[in-house]
């Protein structure tokens, strides 16, 4: 696989076996849901054989996984030891309500990447992958619009960056699938919408009088399209 291909080829780890109806080798939905997430798994296993999965903010960078931490990070300082690592990022989109308990479900997509990390050191790269952490959080343009790290903080953080190369999503769409005994019980079924959706914006107690508020914090969303 070229990092041109639109798909990655699954792999003997990302094949699915579980309902490979519902896998996704494309790489464009992959990176969407890498994307649009808000929070992504880092997932590894230490020295002592102890497997850990930390909750994590991630930004993408073209072919690349960016994750960040303090210096003194033991999960980001393993990770960039040279082991293996998977990084997971999902997004519910509904709840799916059966007539049967069995039955009941989400409906989601979820992206799979492994690989191994290896530390950032140059200096360029590093502030480059900072941008990009500020950026995917809010939207484009809002690192250059506030303070950047000074030396001090810029030190005391750790970013790591992950090629992705082995990936896969899974996703589940669509109405319950009730059996069709069970269809004309007298039981509310159906999907419950879940969206992840930004409130009104509350200032800083201590914000200067007459600071407004960007249109991008006012119009807050995840989709990636609305960010930009």
């Amino acid at each position: 696989m070229t990092p041109s291909a639109t798909k990655f080829s699954p792999t003997r780890r990302t094949r699915g076996r579980r309902a490979p109806d519902r896998m996704r080798y494309n790489r464009e939905f992959i990176y969407e849901i890498l994307d649009e997430a808000l929070i992504c798994h880092m997932g590894f296993v230490d020295e002592e054989g102890q497997p850990y999965v930390i909750p994590t903010l991630c930004a993408r960078i073209d072919d690349e996984i960016y994750l960040h931490g303090s210096a003194a990070s033991r999960a980001l300082r393993t990770m960039t030891a040279g082991v293996q690592v998977c990084v997971t990022a999902t997004i519910v989109d509904g709840i799916i309500l059966a007539r049967s308990a069995f039955f009941h479900s989400i409906n989601y997509r979820s992206a799979v990447v492994l690989g191994t990390a290896v530390a950032i050191t140059d200096p360029d790269e590093k502030l480059a992958a900072l941008r990009r952490f500020t950026d995917n959080l809010v939207a484009p343009g809002r690192f250059d619009a506030v303070r950047p790290p000074s030396r001090q903080e810029f030190k005391g953080t750790m970013i790591a960056r992950m090629r992705i190369e082995e990936a896969s999503a899974k996703t589940r769409t669509g109405p319950p699938g009730d059996l069709e005994e069970d269809v004309d019980r007298e039981i509310w079924a159906g999907v419950i919408p879940i969206e992840l959706k930004a409130g009104r914006g509350v200032p800083a107690p201590d914000l200067r009088a007459g600071v407004p508020m960007p249109r991008y914090a006012a119009r807050y969303s995840r989709k990636p399209s609305s960010r930009n």
